[in-house]
């Protein structure tokens, strides 16, 4: 069995973060279902789910045989601090019973769930949903997951000039599950792909979809954080042009990133034993730490010099 899905992360429109209660609003999409709200430890709103058809290839690479998948996919999309937005789809692929397709009445009663027609050998459709380029026929959980994201995007009204713009990040991620493996038995590989793809691989035990999910958003979200206070300070030209005009570039980081970044904080076991991982290597909140004590220290020395500069006159 296989859990796979894609997660598209990136900067809620408008100048500034939105409120809770706006939050809110934007990611009701579905008429009479609830929209989950936390607050603490940091505000986060999600959408109900919502099923998605497919009757497709599963791009397994099978010169002679394809593997067909027929069910549905769950999609959603969620806004964390007032200012990350994140369209999500995943789904449970599982092998068919029988061979033989069934009405969409069997695949109606189990929302979330794809079944294989055809051979399946799960490493093989595990690589093939993991690969950067896929088939244009094949199923597409990111553009499931961009689709959500776009419809929050286009809900959230113009509200003036934009002080942060950050390049929307996808995150492909692939989990094969043994059921009968130990707990704390998590394997966790990630890498980056080239341009805005991340790929995160995972073998894990037992564990529900939704909850795998989160913690993929999760990851999703960090990577993006890092990702785009990689660029403001790439762009910041530190040492190039004169310190207070790096440190006007540096603002909006300090402003709107800085305090989301809080890995695996809303998890469980399961999200403890992927960040785990994913802090020994490749180390995401060792790099984060390096580059806000880069921008700190540059603030630190424009206040020096500006302390000295006042004391002159």
């Amino acid at each position: 069995m296989l859990i796979a899905g894609e997660v598209h992360t990136g900067l809620l429109r408008g100048p500034d973060p939105v409120t809770s209660d706006q939050a809110r609003h934007l990611v009701d999409l579905v008429v009479g279902e609830p929209v989950l709200v936390s607050e603490r430890p940091i505000a986060y709103v999600r959408s109900p789910e919502i099923p998605v058809g497919v009757d497709c290839g599963l791009g397994a690479a099978g010169p002679a045989r394809q593997v067909r998948g027929v069910g549905t996919a769950l999609q959603r999309a969620a806004i964390t601090g007032g200012h990350v937005v994140q369209g999500s789809a995943y789904a449970s692929i599982v092998r068919g019973a029988g061979g033989a397709r069934q009405p969409w009445s069997h695949y109606l009663t189990r929302p979330g769930v794809i079944e294989t027609l055809g051979r399946t050998r799960w490493d093989e459709t595990a690589a093939a949903l993991a690969a950067p380029e896929r088939p244009g026929a094949a199923l597409d959980l990111g553009a499931m997951a961009g689709r959500a994201a776009d419809r929050v995007q286009r809900a959230v009204a113009a509200r003036g000039a934009v002080r942060l713009r950050s390049p929307r990040t996808r995150l492909r991620w692939v989990a094969r599950v043994e059921e009968e493996a130990e707990p704390g038995a998590t394997r966790v590989g990630f890498s980056v792909g080239g341009g805005d793809l991340r790929v995160l691989r995972l073998t894990v035990p037992g564990v529900a979809a939704a909850e795998l999910a989160a913690v993929c958003e999760d990851v999703a979200m960090h990577d993006w954080l890092l990702s785009a206070l990689l660029e403001i300070i790439g762009k910041s030209a530190i040492g190039t042009i004169p310190r207070q005009q790096a440190l006007e570039r540096l603002l909006p980081a300090i402003d709107y990133l800085l305090h989301l970044w809080m890995p695996g904080a809303r998890g469980d076991e399961l999200t403890a034993d992927v960040w785990e991982v994913l802090e020994r290597r490749p180390g995401f909140s060792r790099q984060w730490d390096t580059l806000v004590h880069r921008i700190r220290d540059q603030l630190s020395v424009g206040a020096v010099a500006a302390l000295a500069a006042a004391g002159n006159r």
